[in-house]
């Protein structure tokens, strides 16, 4: 069975609630958008919040390495593509890009 938008068939017991008050505007919007997608209010709109979040986090997450660790890793940004990454560079700039009407 297909689930919407991110749902999947493992039953889940939501452990906490989430109050929003929006405009009438907003949640006809989000109403709009959930039912495009085949997904309740509810299930949008923590979908939603949930892929934000992760992007927000993903953009300020830090990572931490040792000097060694790290000169390791300088070392092999300056060291020159293997020749199955020059492959893959090269396959990717000749790919058609979908957006434009080359």
């Amino acid at each position: 069975m297909c689930y919407p938008y991110g749902m999947s068939d493992q039953a889940s017991v939501a452990e906490v609630n989430i109050h929003l008050r929006a405009r009438s505007q907003d949640r006809a919007l989000i109403d709009q958008a959930a039912e495009l997608v085949g997904a309740n209010r509810s299930q949008f709109m923590i979908s939603s919040a949930l892929k934000e979040a992760k992007n927000v986090l993903l953009d300020q997450t830090t990572i931490y390495a040792d000097a060694k660790a790290f000169q390791k890793i300088l070392d092999w940004m300056d060291e020159g593509p293997t020749t199955s990454e020059a492959d893959g560079m090269k396959r990717l700039a000749e790919a058609k890009l979908p957006w434009r009407r080359d």
